[in-house]
This record gives structure tokens, C-alpha cells and sequence, in this order.
């Protein structure tokens, strides 16, 4: 009896190294990607920093305003809808992880985390309403724009604009995922054999998804921009 007990804890340590092994390869593919995220989004700023001059060389003041509140709710927009997304994908994993767990008396816990997803799913749909306001006026950024601007200009803003909610996107993914391997590594750290199972299904995963798709806004990128050679792509926020 003894025996196999030992045997168990030793079959235990060696899966507990593996995972650890797994979830730190994980982590440095990850801190790859954002070495190159970062490197795209300076690429990003200078992009957006030539668009800007053009904006106040050529524009009037009233129209170069429109454009800088346009830029900067653009930015704010895409930031509150991740936050709540990534919230609501934590309220999931929480309720998921209470129904999976064989604690007593959870059912208080659980009425909270409903709450709090009901309302943030409440949020979620205001968020909705400032998205579509931010479509319109894009579309009037556009065409104050397309009388300005050549063409190859133009298309320096389409990318602008387009590949900004991407870019933002892809690094929030990379640091929630980053932030929860830590997690995982530091609960394997402590031994619990239901974070060992978590953490074997995380590391034999994709590190780059995420197993929990909370209810988020479609697209976040602002409407199909009208124009020549352009071909917006849809940007989707799931999985945070």
C-alpha cells in the first residue's frame, strides 16, 4: 500500500515538472510575440505620427479636431470593450471552475459572479451603441479626408485605422495569457491536484486561444472603409 502511494506522489512530481516545462515553453513563445508586437506597433506610431502632420498641414481646424476625437475615442473605444470582455471571460472561468469544484456553499459565490456578468453584459451593450456612433463618424473623418489626401495617403489612414484595433487586440491577448500561465505556474507551485488537471489542459493547448469565449461585441474595427484597393478585415474580440 505504501508502495503504490509512493508511487503515486512520484508519478505526481513528474507530471508537475512536465507541466511546468510545458507552461514555460508556453510563456516564451508568448514573450516572442510580444517582442514582435511591440516592434509593430512603433511601426504603428510612426505611421500614425506622418498621418497626423498631414492632418495639420492640409485640414482646417474645425475638420482637424474631428479627426483627433475621432483617433482618440477610436483607442478608447477598443480599450473598454476588451476590458469588458476580458472580465467577463474571468467571471466565466470563475463560475466554471465553482461548478467543476467539490467546495460546499458555493451557491453565494456564484449569485455574485452572476451579477457581476449581468451587469457587465449590460455594459457590454453600451459599449455597442458607442461602437456604432464611432462608425459614423469615421465614415465623416473619410470623406473630409479623401479631399485632402491623395490616394496613397488615403490609404496610410485606412491602414491607420484598420490595423489599430488588430494591433491592440493581439497585445491585450498576449498579456492576459501570459498573466494566467503565471497563475497556473504559481498554483502547481502549491500542489493542488485539480490545478495540475487545469493546468495539463491549458499547456496541451493552443497557448495562443483561450478555452472560455465570453459574449463580446462583434466586429471592432469601424465600418468598411469606402475607397479603391482597400478591403477592410474583420477583427472579432473573443477568447481574452
Amino acid at each position: 500500500k505504501e508502495t503504490n502511494l509512493d508511487e503515486e506522489e512520484k508519478d505526481l512530481s513528474t507530471r508537475k515538472l512536465e507541466l511546468c516545462e510545458a507552461l514555460r515553453s508556453s510563456m516564451e513563445a508568448l514573450r516572442r510575440e510580444k517582442e514582435a508586437l511591440c516592434e509593430e506597433h512603433r511601426c504603428h506610431q510612426a505611421l500614425g505620427a506622418n498621418v497626423d502632420a498631414l492632418v495639420q498641414e492640409r485640414l482646417k481646424a474645425n475638420e482637424r479636431d474631428k479627426y483627433s476625437v475621432f483617433i482618440g475615442d477610436l483607442e478608447r473605444i477598443v480599450n473598454l470593450l476588451l476590458s469588458l470582455c476580458s472580465r467577463l471571460s474571468r467571471i466565466d472561468r470563475s463560475l466554471l471552475a465553482l461548478e467543476r469544484g467539490e467546495q460546499e456553499d458555493t451557491a453565494g459565490e456564484k449569485e455574485s459572479l452572476r451579477h457581476k456578468r449581468s451587469l457587465l453584459l449590460g455594459q457590454t451593450e453600451d459599449a455597442r451603441e458607442l461602437k456604432e456612433n464611432l462608425d459614423r463618424r469615421q465614415r465623416v473623418v473619410h470623406a473630409i479626408l479623401s479631399r485632402h489626401l491623395a490616394e496613397a495617403q488615403l490609404q496610410d489612414y485606412r491602414h491607420l485605422v484598420s490595423s489599430k484595433p488588430s494591433l491592440m487586440i493581439r497585445q491585450r491577448r498576449v498579456d492576459d495569457l501570459m498573466r494566467r500561465a503565471e497563475e497556473q505556474l504559481a498554483r502547481l507551485a502549491e500542489g493542488p491536484t485539480q490545478e495540475l488537471a487545469e493546468a495539463r489542459v491549458w499547456a496541451g493547448g493552443n497557448p495562443f486561444s483561450s478555452p472560455s469565449s465570453a459574449q463580446c461585441p462583434p466586429p471592432l474595427l469601424p465600418s468598411v472603409v469606402p475607397g479603391p484597393a482597400y478591403s477592410a478585415k474583420t477583427t472579432t474580440v473573443t477568447s481574452l
